[in-house]
């Protein structure tokens, strides 16, 4: 199958979920303080940590952007945010007082790199309903190559203990995996030792600011076919696995290309906020949180976005060949932090993310025709718009 053919086994229609509820999402960059020092890290970490009286603006903020009704996605991102866990309960609780706080609407997030964890931060996490996302590129020798502590000391033990921890004492834990011309080689084996840890919630990302080169590119199919191999064979053996660069594509596929409502929102339904209060587009363009690059307002005086207009080339909204491309519908092309870490421009495709999302999409189209072929319709829920529960349907004990 090619990559410029939908999959045919459901037909493209609209999600049976409705798209229109997607989370307004709202990143809280509480410190810029870190106790590793990644070499690849988008964050310019410094002191910076933010005061209640600005978190209180920040809730308030929140809750006055957000529209009358619509879910909202409320994540707490640092540097590492667990450093100032008083401060996380502290604004935990802003959140949970505020007269529009509505616990079926608004969603609590947490990333954090995996060095810091105690029952009493498992305990709170739990009892206010936290998604719980850490990062963990791989294997010992895969992440300790970049995330390292500003002593320059390994973290992969710590970070497999905090999993480990983590998964006995939350419901649900999710995994980011960031992968790099030095490491994207390491994909599969990456894949192997975190499902042998028990996860099953697997994110892959690329780190876009890399200088990526048309040889690494190339190899890239098949890298990404290796990890197909990894994510069919669990299927078949019941076991199915969540991961982002297969199971996304799968469900744009389905669907018949990005709703408008999941392509990059940025300013409008996403937004991050800086310890001193300033708004992001994307907590990936904080940077330092004081050069104000790509800074478009703050939660006191509001928002500017006429300041996104200066980041975009001009000549359109997509680069000149991603017009007639025969898959831009179903490609990343859209992703505003992605093209200014390779472009300098948020409307302009880098040429990695273009090698990337080709062989994504194939490698997904692959998946799909094999498993559909072998197994029948299993991807329901990726119709429905919420892929990540296939990884859920066979596990025991999730379902009970």
């Amino acid at each position: 199958m090619s990559a410029t053919t939908a999959p045919t086994s459901h037909p493209v229609q609209q999600p049976l979920s409705d798209l229109s509820s997607r989370p307004r999402r709202y990143t809280l960059c509480v410190t810029l303080g870190c106790n590793l020092a990644c070499t690849y890290c988008y964050i310019g970490k410094n002191r910076a940590t933010m005061s209640l009286a600005t978190a209180k603006l920040s809730v308030d903020f929140i809750f006055h952007h957000a529209p009358p009704g619509s879910n909202i996605e409320i994540g707490f991102f640092g540097g590492e945010p667990l450093l100032e866990f008083p401060l996380v309960q502290n604004i935990t609780d802003l959140v949970e007082s505020h007269p529009s706080y509505d616990p079926a609407r608004v969603n609590l997030t947490i990333t954090t790199n995996g060095t810091i964890f105690s029952e009493a931060i498992a305990t709170f996490l739990e009892a206010h309903a936290f998604k719980v996302c850490v990062s963990c590129d791989g294997p010992a020798h895969v992440q300790n190559l970049f995330r390292r502590t500003s002593a320059g000391k390994d973290t992969a033990q710590m970070v497999e203990n905090t999993l480990m921890a983590a998964q006995q004492a939350l419901p649900r834990v999710l995994v980011n995996a960031v992968y790099h011309p030095r490491t994207f080689r390491y994909l599969p084996e990456t894949l192997d030792y975190l499902s042998g840890l028990g996860l099953r919630q697997i994110f892959l990302n690329p780190d876009y600011s890399a200088g990526w080169t048309q040889l690494e590119a190339e190899e890239l199919p098949a890298i990404y076919r290796a990890v197909a191999d990894r994510y069919i064979a669990w299927y078949l053996n019941h076991d199915p696995h969540f991961i982002s660069l297969i199971d996304t594509k799968i469900a744009v596929l389905i669907r018949g290309g990005y709703h408008p409502l999941e392509r990059c929102q940025m300013g409008t339904g996403e937004l991050a906020i800086t310890p001193d209060g300033s708004l992001y587009p994307c907590e990936r363009l904080i940077g330092s949180g004081t050069d104000g690059q790509y800074r478009i307002g703050s939660v006191e005086h509001g928002l500017d976005l006429s300041r996104l207009a200066c980041r975009c080339a001009p000549g359109g909204p997509l680069n000149p060949e991603c017009n007639d491309c025969s898959i831009k519908d179903c490609c990343m092309n859209w992703c505003g932090c992605s093209n200014a870490f390779m472009t300098g421009y948020y409307n302009r495709v880098g040429p990695f993310l273009c090698a990337s999302e080709r062989a994504a999409i194939q490698t997904a189209l692959d998946v799909f025709s094999t498993l559909e072929r072998q197994l029948g319709p299993v991807f329901l829920h990726h119709l429905a718009g919420a892929p990540q529960w296939n990884s859920r349907l066979e596990r025991k004990e999730e379902v009970l």
